[in-house]
């Protein structure tokens, strides 16, 4: 976090709106890769089922994986939440617009990261 010394250009009103757009495309991405790499990954268990049936427990792994993707997501979009700061008594915020960027660019790395 960075800190600001002096300034309400520095920390406007709107500066939340681009971490929790970050934080909402993390989880929103990050969970919607995971569903479409369990059906994808349910499709070849389901495939390799009816081809070769000794190998159905080898191919649980991708899904597994799949849903690791959704957990991280998650994980990533709590952190980002807690980073924001709830706006002050008079209106004012300590949450800064490079702040704000960077969270929003932390989700934006992680949600596609994980399609």
């Amino acid at each position: 976090m960075t800190t600001v010394t002096a300034g309400y250009d520095d920390c406007p009103a709107f500066a939340p709106v681009f971490g929790y757009i970050g934080a909402g495309a993390c989880m929103i991405l990050s969970n919607w890769g995971s569903a479409w790499g369990t059906w994808k990954a349910g499709l070849g268990v389901c495939k390799m089922g009816v081809d070769y049936p000794q190998g159905v427990i080898k191919n649980i792994v991708p899904i597994v994986m799949a849903g690791v993707l959704g957990i991280y997501g998650l994980i990533v979009s709590v952190i980002i939440c807690q980073a924001i700061l709830p706006p002050n008594g008079d209106t004012t915020t300590q949450y800064s617009l490079y702040n704000g960027y960077a969270h929003l660019a932390a989700g934006l790395c992680c949600g596609p990261s994980c399609l």
